[in-house]
């Protein structure tokens, strides 16, 4: 079998922040590292799983839901995939990512889709204050992240 791009990447000079993945046709995959490969200190499931529904909630119900395709977390646990369509710019993805964190960092009351075993598969298993050290940690890395650094340096 032909090696994904994803493997091709050096995971071991990868550091945290926001990339281009790839780019397919129309649909744009973005990288979001949130702690570096292998070195230990992996995202927590509660917190991820938290920050996931946050973070799909809030960018499907932004200006932009009819380009976002999907968000989902790494089973490597280091991140996040978000898939756009390109109608929606790099600096704009940057942009609706930085307003999720801000989003994130905010956020007090019930997990949306976390209410009842009918809306989620683990809906037992979420963490408010583990995804808001998340978005916390995120906000710094990408304080001054420009496009110019969406690019991987391998």
């Amino acid at each position: 079998m032909e090696r994904i791009a994803s493997f091709s990447i050096d995971h071991d000079v990868l550091n945290k922040g926001m990339y281009v993945s790839r780019i397919d046709g129309d649909v744009v995959t973005y990288d979001i590292r949130m702690v570096r490969p292998n070195r230990g200190g992996y995202l927590e499931n509660a917190a991820s799983h938290t920050f996931e529904h946050l973070f799909a909630t809030f960018v499907r119900n932004s200006e932009h839901s009819g380009s976002v395709i999907y968000v989902g977390p790494m089973g490597c646990r280091t991140g996040f995939y978000f898939l756009v369509r390109d109608a929606l710019s790099n600096q704009r993805a940057l942009d609706l990512f930085r307003e999720t964190l801000d989003f994130i960092r905010g956020f007090d009351g019930p997990i949306p889709g976390a209410r009842t075993s009918a809306e989620c598969g683990n809906y037992l298993e979420h963490d408010l204050p583990g995804a808001k050290a998340i978005a916390d940690d995120m906000s710094g890395v990408l304080k001054d992240w420009a496009v110019r650094d969406m690019t991987y340096k391998n």
